[in-house]
């Protein structure tokens, strides 16, 4: 026990270790009912140079539509896939020996999260917001989140994007780790509080407190990005949170 909260802390640093361990002991007691989650807000620059050597020949990436079906052993439930799509998102999915390696989401002007009640808005149209990057266990030290990332970038390219914005769970690690490396801007940050259907939210970003009692009651936080490229693109720069 000791030395899994040492690991928590090496990765998390202290404040979000405390979250995290608060959250599971809320969890615990309620069974189940209540969640607490905290939320990092970055941009990343979507620069016009790869963002890796082109490894991992055999992973092939693969745009998908609503009218596909999903895979078998897809991780997500079909109802929030639809409601995506609906949304206007659109997702990558990475092939490897004919099985799912890993996708990511897509998804321009506005973003209903659906993990817990908030909408996120860009100001810009140059923005898009990416989300749900998901990459199979077995395959999360090789190449398959670099290849989507490589591919992602092509894609908003093509469609004058140039920044990309994401939430990633303060918890998360291995999440943390992977957008360091790929270098991003802080935008942000958010804690929400779900007690059943009531759930609190503090944030960084206007309005700052929030109070829902209903699924049709849910802040909306906006979202800038900087005006300039930044310098070297961010390549190879550790964000720091």
């Amino acid at each position: 026990m000791t030395n899994c909260l040492r690991l928590t802390l090496a990765q998390l640093g202290w404040f979000n270790t405390a979250l995290y361990v608060l959250a599971r002991l809320l969890a615990r007691a309620s069974g189940g009912r209540w969640t607490l989650l905290r939320y990092l807000f970055v941009a990343q620059y979507v620069g016009d140079t790869a963002l890796t050597p082109m490894r991992g020949a055999d992973i092939d990436i693969r745009p998908a539509s609503a009218a596909d079906p999903l895979p078998p052993d897809y991780p997500r439930p079909a109802s929030v896939v639809r409601e995506r799509y609906a949304q206007g998102a659109r997702t990558l999915a990475a092939w490897r020996n004919g099985r799912l390696a890993g996708f990511l989401w897509l998804i321009g002007g506005a973003y209903q999260e659906d993990e817990v009640r908030v909408r996120y808005c860009l100001r810009s149209a140059r923005t898009s917001w990416d989300f749900d990057v998901w990459v199979r266990p077995d395959e999360r030290l090789g190449w398959v989140f670099r290849r989507l990332w490589e591919a992602a970038r092509q894609h908003l390219r093509r469609h004058g994007v140039r920044w990309t914005c994401s939430r990633i769970s303060a918890f998360n690690a291995a999440s943390l780790r992977a957008h360091a490396q790929i270098g991003t801007v802080p935008l942000g940050h958010a804690v929400f509080l779900r007690c059943g259907t009531w759930q609190w939210m503090i944030a960084s970003l206007p309005p700052y407190f929030h109070l829902s009692r209903s699924p049709a009651s849910f802040p909306q936080l906006m979202f800038d990005v900087p005006t300039q490229e930044p310098p070297c693109h961010l390549s190879n720069k550790s964000a720091r949170y």
